[in-house]
C-alpha cells in the first residue's frame, strides 16, 4: 500500500476492524519509511452489473439512482434516510447473488416497489405511479385496490 505522504510502498497494518456498515475492513497503515498513519479500506471486489433499460440500451447499475427515485417517492412521509438506504442495500445485494450480470430495468423497479410497499403504502403508491405510467385513474384505482385486497 503506498503512503499517501511519502509514497513509500512498505507499510504495516497495526490496526483491523470491521468498518460500521459491515461491508468492508477498516485498516490502521504505519508506513516504514516516514512512520505516519494512514487509514485504507478493503471491500470485496464485485463484477459490474449492466441495467437493460426499456429501449434495449444498456447502462452500468447505479444504487443512487435507485435512492433518489426512492427519496422522491417517500418526500414528506415518516421514512428516514436509513431505511431507503437499507432497501436500496437489500435490492442490491439481491442482484449482487443472483448472479446475473444483466438486470432489466423492469425487475428493478418491481423490487423497490415491493421495498417502498413494506415502508409506506404512500410511497409506494407514488413510485408506482411513475413506474407503471398510470394513464387514467382507472389504472391508478387498480392499483390502489389490489394494496386494499392485501390486507
Amino acid at each position: 500500500m503506498k503512503c499517501p505522504y511519502c509514497g513509500e510502498q512498505e507499510s504495516k497494518v497495526v490496526d483491523s476492524r470491521h468498518s460500521e456498515d459491515g461491508i468492508s475492513i477498516r485498516r490502521r497503515r504505519e508506513c516504514l519509511s516516514c512512520q505516519r498513519r494512514f487509514t485504507t479500506y478493503e471491500t470485496v471486489e464485485s463484477l459490474p452489473i449492466i441495467v437493460v433499460k426499456r429501449d434495449n440500451s444498456r447502462q452500468p447499475f447505479d444504487r443512487n439512482k435507485i435512492l433518489n427515485g426512492m427519496i422522491r417517492a417517500c418526500e414528506k412521509r415518516p421514512v428516514t434516510t436509513a431505511q431507503m438506504e437499507a432497501a436500496v442495500d437489500s435490492i442490491e445485494q439481491g442482484i449482487q447473488n443472483s448472479l446475473e450480470r444483466e438486470v432489466t430495468a423492469a425487475y428493478i423497479g418491481e423490487q423497490v416497489m415491493d421495498q417502498l410497499k413494506g415502508l409506506d403504502e404512500v410511497a409506494y403508491v407514488r413510485f408506482a405511479s411513475v413506474y407503471r405510467q398510470f394513464k387514467d385513474i382507472n389504472s391508478f384505482m387498480q392499483e390502489l385496490n389490489k394494496i386494499l385486497e392485501e390486507k
